[in-house]
């Protein structure tokens, strides 16, 4: 499939995808590619989620599990909740104001955990990393969050959703989701100076394990690592971390770091002869609906983002180093 084949199957897509291809793949102009993102709020995903707002300002209840949910036996994580159709509504691009009084309603919401304040945070690095990117969207009260962030960096640079329980090295999954929010924070309050340091040492942790390997040893932190799959949730993978590294060199005017060549080729490698990329797996838990295709059939998601990150690594990067 040739390259313009492989945009043309991209842009036959839901709003939420076509609108990133016309602005990261193809250079449209932002009254083009605005057009398509507004969108995204009145058909397609974007209005099939936001359809499922309750009245409370609530989805499935509950602000990270559904209302009811069984915490010792209910199976797989759901991905119904709040929470998680915050992040996903935010990620396509969907217009703060398309949530009405979202933000507001959700002041009187505590989380599961020892019933803290919804805008408050949590315990959990990630929850927070998404509950802190989803109030700077919706404009909440969520400056607290950063200081939390600040003061809950490990020594190694990283951060980890277990340190309640004692955990004192960093985590690759709750590391990259930290530095997404601060760089959220970051490109939203236009402060560079608060977060800076922090979120140079939370790269430097993930840089110098060159996006998957142990840095004691060397060997592939695990095949979840290197699965490239959409929507990851919460989980890692050196393509979610190539595409942070890209944002993040954009707001930074930074060039690509060399420590990330074995990533960028082990994502290269994954392209199929017909010019796409495969969904890695597919997480279980209930959805309100899948958002992509099945594990092993072609993603527009991935390849969406594969592309993106190798445009900017070729660009930047003499003959593909």
């Amino acid at each position: 499939m040739a390259h313009s084949e492989v945009i043309d199957w991209l842009l036959d897509s839901d709003p939420a995808i076509r609108w990133q291809v016309e602005r990261d793949l193809l250079g449209a102009s932002e009254s083009v590619w605005k057009k398509t993102r507004a969108a995204v709020s009145t058909s397609g995903m974007g209005a099939r989620l936001l359809a499922q707002r309750g009245d409370d300002g609530l989805w499935a209840g509950g602000p990270f599990f559904p209302a009811g949910w069984d915490m010792e036996g209910g199976g797989p994580q759901p991905w119904t909740a709040t929470t998680w159709v915050l992040k996903d509504l935010r990620e396509w691009g969907v217009a703060a104001s398309a949530l009405g009084d979202t933000a507001h309603k959700l002041e009187s919401v505590t989380w599961e955990y020892d019933d803290l304040p919804y805008w408050g945070g949590e315990v959990d690095v990630c929850i927070n990393s998404w509950t802190l990117s989803n109030g700077l969207w919706l404009g909440a009260d969520v400056d607290g969050i950063v200081e939390w962030f600040l003061e809950h960096q490990l020594d190694d640079g990283g951060w980890n959703c277990e340190w309640v329980d004692g955990a004192r090295v960093g985590s690759f999954h709750s590391t990259l989701n930290a530095l997404i929010a601060l760089l959220d924070y970051q490109l939203t309050s236009g402060d560079t100076k608060r977060v800076g340091g922090a979120r140079r040492a939370g790269e430097e942790y993930l840089l110098q394990r060159e996006l998957f390997r142990r840095r004691s040893t060397g060997d592939t932190v695990g095949d979840w690592a290197l699965s490239l799959a959409h929507p990851r949730r919460a989980y890692y993978n050196v393509l979610a971390a190539a595409d942070y590294f890209r944002a993040a060199a954009g707001a930074d005017k930074s060039a690509p770091d060399p420590r990330m060549r074995r990533a960028i080729a082990h994502i290269r490698s994954l392209q199929q002869p017909d010019g796409r990329w495969l969904q890695g797996h597919r997480l279980a838990g209930d959805v309100w609906f899948h958002q992509d295709i099945g594990k092993g059939e072609p993603s527009k998601f991935v390849t969406l983002q594969a592309l993106r990150v190798l445009g900017w690594w070729d660009a930047q990067t003499p003959a593909h180093g």
